[in-house]
């Protein structure tokens, strides 16, 4: 009987951890475009309304270097209560005050909240779920994400009713999570037998970890390599912008189709074999696209194969290392992969810029290719090490 309690408990915990994940990719879909298009309203300048959406990703960025601390002491609950309501904060104040500054800091504590919200919320899965079951929670994680992120630019058709209703709808959404949220009993994470200084649990991380962790510094230069230099290769190859505006979200789709599938494999077969064929047969998908030319079906087809395989990279990997590492050490790596994730970000579409102006238009995918082949090479020199 006291079991299938605590079975039951667990389950309406994770689902309630669902539902702040949807609400939390809606709220970041449809900020992203809408944000954009009003100040693009108001008659800002493209350069600094590109400016402008880089807070987003300066207040993850910049969260993640003290955000271990306070999950640690105060547990998952706060954590996540304080990001929603950084959030919530941040969107119903939006429409107050269209001004390129204020919408700056706003978008910082948005960014702020966010990261607060996905680190522990992430954290609060893999280190519950029973080893057996932890690809299929984090993949329910990510595929929770990816459907609130697609549904989020819906919000942006109620501009029509006036600029405050996708605001205000978009934080009544928090609301409601937030109460079932409270209802939930607080975690924390497990403690080490004594405290060891940030950069000793970093150390140890990356000796044990470093594999599983790559695959947030490959999924963060995938997605935003994709999202920055494709539109140029595409218009260069002879797309339109309708087409480049169509086949974008299939890399999206066919990750979704795919995360259960594959965490559920990697319960099955291992993690380690997934993610080395997942990223072969990514790698040939992005080789194969300059190779479609201006087909708009071969290259979706290749691109719902590429994101179907590695999509689940960020979820996969952080399963992965929730397998191979002390418990204590889960929110120091979950804190690696989140800096990592964002240092992808940030140079993918540098170093794609780069290789288009420099070397050809195609190259892009040529590069892509080939760290997914560096990485199922790493995958199969490494080895589990005992702590």
């Amino acid at each position: 009987m006291e079991m299938a309690f605590n079975s039951s408990n667990s389950n309406r915990k994770l689902v309630t951890l669902i539902l702040v994940i949807v609400v939390a990719g809606m709220s970041q879909g449809m900020l992203m475009p809408l944000l954009t298009i009003l100040l693009d309203r108001s008659g800002v300048s493209t350069d600094a309304n590109g400016l402008n959406a880089t807070a987003l990703y300066i207040g993850i960025f910049s969260t993640m270097f003290f955000i271990e601390k306070p999950v640690r002491r105060y547990g998952y609950k706060p954590v996540i209560v304080v990001g929603m309501g950084l959030i919530i904060t941040a969107t119903c104040l939006f429409p107050l005050w269209q001004q390129v500054g204020f919408w700056f800091i706003l978008r910082l504590l948005v960014g702020a909240g966010d990261s607060a919200l996905h680190y522990a919320t992430q954290l609060w899965i893999v280190t519950s779920s029973p080893k057996e079951r932890r690809g299929r929670n984090i993949s329910l994680y990510g595929m929770a994400y990816g459907v609130g992120f697609s549904l989020g630019p819906i919000g942006i058709t109620l501009l029509k009713a006036g600029i405050w209703v996708p605001f205000l709808i978009t934080s009544c959404f928090f609301l409601i999570v937030l109460i079932l949220l409270l209802k939930r009993s607080n975690e924390r994470p497990d403690r080490g037998e004594r405290v060891e200084a940030v950069h000793k649990r970093a150390s140890k991380v990356l000796t044990i970890a470093w594999f599983p962790l790559l695959t947030s510094l490959l999924f963060g230069y995938m997605e935003a390599s994709m999202n920055s230099n494709f539109p140029l290769y595409g218009l260069r190859v002879g797309l339109t912008e309708s087409d480049i505006g169509v086949l974008l979200p299939i890399i999206g789709v066919g990750s979704l189709i795919m995360q259960l599938p594959l965490g559920i494999w990697s319960d099955r077969v291992g993690r380690r074999n997934i993610l080395i064929v997942s990223g072969i047969i990514g790698s040939i998908a992005f080789l194969c696209i300059p190779f479609a030319g201006a087909n708009l079906w071969w290259i979706g087809l290749l691109f719902g194969v590429a994101g179907g395989m590695v999509g689940s990279f960020f979820s996969l990997g952080l399963a992965y290392a929730s397998d191979i590492l002390p418990r204590h050490l889960l929110p120091t790596a979950n804190v690696i992969a989140s800096i990592q994730y964002s240092v992808g970000s940030i140079v993918g579409p540098l170093i794609g810029g780069m290789a288009i102006r420099y070397i050809n238009v195609a190259s892009i995918f040529y590069l892509i290719s080939l760290i997914y082949v560096l990485f199922a090479l790493s995958g199969l020199i490494f080895r589990r090490q005992s702590v």
